[in-house]
């Protein structure tokens, strides 16, 4: 294990974050699906967290949550989380995780979603969300994509449907009302 503190994300922590997701993800990383749901749109505030060495003040990991819709409710979009590769395995992803989902829940979210590997995120409570009622309007593997229920609510009594990223449907919210 290695020694590290939590905390929230500032402005300059951009450039070391950027270069920590190009690192763990590749390049083409913007590319994938689920960073349309990241297009224009900032990450919620009070959920995007470092992880830095308090020796070093070095960077060692990063997540964020995104904010979303499902029907009329803002829901999160948790991701990227990325550790660095040295690092990894240590518990520093778990830890952001666990870390993330407690503020989310004390934050009054009631759905967190996410596009990543099961069997990492199952243990936190995740399932498969197409089963559930939910879809993404982009390709997305059925087996990564999966929804959390933050406040102990029952899938049916929680809103379903496609997800939509938040700045489209805010834009189109926004005209419709002018």
């Amino acid at each position: 294990m290695c020694d590290y503190t939590i905390t929230f994300q500032n402005a300059t922590d951009e450039t070391q974050i950027e270069a920590l997701l190009d690192l763990t993800f590749g390049l083409e990383r913007k590319s994938r699906p689920s960073y349309t749901f990241r297009a224009d749109v900032s990450a919620v505030p009070g959920l995007s967290f470092s992880v830095r060495s308090p020796s070093s003040d070095k960077l060692l990991g990063t997540l964020r949550f995104w904010p979303v819709l499902v029907g009329d409710e803002t829901a999160l979009l948790l991701g990227p989380l990325a550790v660095q590769p040295d690092l990894q395995g240590k518990g520093i992803g778990k830890a952001l995780v666990t870390h993330g989902l407690n503020a989310a829940k004390k934050m009054g979210y009631r759905l967190c979603f996410v596009v990543g590997e099961q069997p990492y995120y199952a243990p936190y409570g995740f399932k498969l969300a197409k089963p559930l009622g939910f879809d993404m309007p982009v390709p997305v593997s059925v087996e990564k994509f999966q929804a959390l229920s933050l406040q102990g609510d029952v899938f049916p009594d929680l809103p379903k449907g496609l997800i939509s990223p938040w700045g489209n449907v805010c834009e189109t919210q926004a005209v419709q009302k002018v």
